[in-house]
């Protein structure tokens, strides 16, 4: 029987598996991150070298799907690689699928990630629409942004939780985007506040998602309805964005929950 070594991390309750010595594959993925059959958690992630940066990494999530980039699992990855002196600074560059990516981990222990530029043009997002900043999507006014995933953003005055459960899974496998997308319902409290409830690309329901953060302030930006600085009440906490009109900015937390083995049958 062979026996996989991982820790366990989590921010705001989006949880993670980082495997410390194999490589994370779909296959591992899927069998770990059940959470009847496995250990439970939103995602699958290993370091890696690269020629590009200070780090890598290989990323899944738990069904199995590639993930181009995680809010919340970056800030994860960025402990945990600092940690084990995969890198010897606080302040970093990770090499993923959405690009170059630098976390930097305050004194405070909360880590800051210049999440970079997020993609407005409908091609690249991808979303099949002339007009990706306000278009229709099963009777609601959306906008898509790109934070290296694909995000439909959608502001209400509605239930944002009950919204995001019924929605959600219609949404993220709507034909107007192609490689299906992660889903967020707003209800904007002030200028400088907002609840936002996901529902994330091949995970579901989750408690939390940094760049669903991201893209919903950026979004909430460029229609007028918030300021450059916006705390995000997510269902496991909250998050603070900046978005300097370039680049948008991600801080929270991120915190180790156990390690140990797991077992792999076969």
């Amino acid at each position: 029987m062979k026996t996989v070594k991982f820790e366990k991390w989590q921010g705001l309750g989006n949880d993670f598996i980082i495997l410390t010595e194999e490589k994370a594959t779909p296959e591992l993925a899927k069998i770990m991150c059940d959470r009847n059959f496995g250990i439970g958690a939103d995602g699958l992630f290993s370091p890696r070298k690269s020629e590009n940066s200070d780090i890598g990494w290989d990323f899944f999530n738990s069904d199995g799907s590639i993930a181009q980039m995680c809010g919340n699992g970056i800030r994860c990855f960025a402990k945990f690689v600092r940690a084990h002196n995969l890198v010897n600074k606080d302040e970093f560059s990770v090499e993923t699928l959405a690009g170059i990516i630098r976390p930097h981990i305050l004194n405070d222990g909360r880590v800051r990630v210049d999440m970079g530029k997020p993609v407005l043009e409908a091609k690249k997002i991808p979303v099949n629409t002339d007009t990706p900043q306000d278009f229709e999507i099963e009777g609601f006014r959306a906008s898509a942004v790109s934070m290296g995933n694909p995000h439909c953003v959608i502001f209400t005055d509605d239930d944002s939780k009950k919204l995001a459960r019924e929605f959600g899974p219609k949404i993220e496998q709507h034909v107007l985007f192609p490689e299906k997308t992660n889903v967020e319902f707003i209800n904007i409290k002030n200028r400088k506040k907002i609840r936002l409830d996901v529902y994330e690309r091949g995970c579901g329901i989750t408690l939390a998602c940094g760049t669903g953060a991201c893209a919903s302030v950026v979004a909430g930006v460029l229609k007028g309805l918030l300021d450059d600085t916006v705390a995000v009440e997510l269902p496991g906490g909250e998050l603070t964005i900046e978005y300097d009109g370039k680049n948008a900015y991600m801080t929270g937390e991120a915190t180790k929950v156990f390690g140990g083995e797991f077992y792999l049958n076969g």
